[in-house]
C-alpha cells in the first residue's frame, strides 16, 4: 500500500476532535498534530486533516468504504459513527452486501460500512461517486488516472447494466454501477449515479500526492491540469472532473519542518505564491 497517496479533509478549527473521535472508533493514532494540519493513521492508512477556515464543505461525493470482517464489526463502527451523525443508507442486508450502511458523522465525512472481501489490502478505500455532468464519466476518469500515476490498474467494474437492483432511478445499462481502481499501490473505487444530489466535487475533500522530485511534481500536475483542469494555488489544483488533489514534494515538507524557524517560513511564503510548487524555487528562498 501507498503511503504517498492520500486523503485530505478539509475542516474549520475542528480537525482535532475528529482525529480523535476517528481514532477512538478506528483504534488509530495521531501522527502529526499542529494547528493546520492533523495527520493520523488508520489501519496503517494515513489521513489528512487540514484547519482551513468555512470555505468549503466535506460531502458524499467522495466517501469512505470500510471493508468489515464481521457483522459486528460493521454495527460497532456504525454506532458510533451514527452518534451525532445521520444514515444516509440504513443499515441492512443488501444483494451486494449481507450487513451495509451508509452514515454521514458529525463532522460531516460519509463512510459506507461494508461486509466483504477486501478488493486489496487496504480497509478503507475512497470512493468517487460520477454526478451531474460527470455521470457516466467513472470509465473515462479511471483511464486517466490509471495513465496518469506508475502501478496502476483498473480492476473489476460492474456496470448498470449487469444488474442495478436497489436503485430508484434508472441508470444507462454501460455506467459504472462499482469499480475498483489503483493509482501507484492505492485502492480507490467509484461510480457513477444519474440522481441530482445537492453536492459535488469539491475542496472539501481532495487527494494529496507526496512527489520524490520536480520531474514527477511536473508529470502529475501538467496531466492532471491538461484537457480542462484547472490549476489553483499551493499546489492545488482541479482535473478536468473537478476532483481537487494537492500535488506536493516531499522536499516542501522538509524545507517547512526546519528546525529553523526563520528559513522555514521564508520557505512557506514563497509558497503560499506557487500554484504548482517549483523546489528550485523554495530552495533558493531557504538559502536567501
Amino acid at each position: 500500500m501507498n503511503n504517498d497517496i492520500f486523503p485530505c479533509l478539509w475542516y474549520d478549527g475542528d480537525a482535532k476532535q475528529s482525529a480523535d473521535f476517528y481514532c477512538h472508533i478506528f483504534d488509530g493514532k495521531i501522527t502529526a498534530d499542529t494547528p493546520m494540519v492533523i495527520n493520523i493513521d488508520l489501519f496503517g492508512q494515513k489521513l489528512m486533516l487540514l484547519n482551513g477556515g468555512p470555505h468549503f464543505k466535506k460531502n458524499p461525493s467522495i466517501s469512505f468504504m470500510v471493508i468489515c470482517e464481521t457483522e459486528d464489526e460493521v454495527q460497532q463502527y456504525w454506532d458510533q459513527l451514527l452518534d451525532g451523525g445521520v444514515a444516509l443508507m440504513a443499515l441492512d442486508s443488501y444483494s451486494w452486501s449481507k450487513k451495509y450502511g451508509w452514515v454521514k458523522d458529525k463532522y460531516g465525512v460519509t463512510w459506507q460500512l461494508f461486509l466483504g472481501e477486501k478488493a486489496s489490502g487496504q480497509k478503507i478505500i475512497p470512493t468517487l461517486m460520477f454526478i451531474h455532468q460527470n455521470n457516466g464519466k467513472a470509465m473515462e476518469a479511471m483511464e486517466l488516472y490509471t495513465r496518469t500515476f506508475p502501478n496502476s490498474k483498473i480492476g473489476n467494474v460492474l456496470e448498470y447494466g449487469q444488474g442495478a437492483e436497489g436503485h430508484d432511478i434508472p441508470e444507462p445499462a454501460e455506467n459504472v454501477q462499482h469499480a475498483h481502481f489503483v493509482i501507484d499501490n492505492y485502492s480507490v473505487f467509484c461510480m457513477d449515479n444519474s440522481y441530482d444530489h445537492p453536492f459535488d466535487f469539491s475542496e472539501g475533500i481532495s487527494m494529496v500526492v507526496m512527489t520524490d522530485d520536480q520531474e514527477q511534481t511536473d508529470h502529475y500536475w501538467n496531466t492532471l491540469v491538461s484537457d480542462g483542469g484547472r490549476e489553483s494555488m499551493c499546489g492545488w489544483l482541479k482535473d478536468k472532473f473537478g476532483l481537487s488533489w494537492q500535488i506536493v514534494p516531499k522536499r516542501l515538507i522538509q524545507l517547512m519542518s526546519d528546525s529553523d524557524q526563520e528559513k522555514a517560513q521564508k520557505v512557506v511564503k514563497a509558497m503560499l505564491k506557487m500554484q504548482k510548487i517549483i523546489v528550485k524555487d523554495l530552495e533558493e528562498a531557504y538559502h536567501s
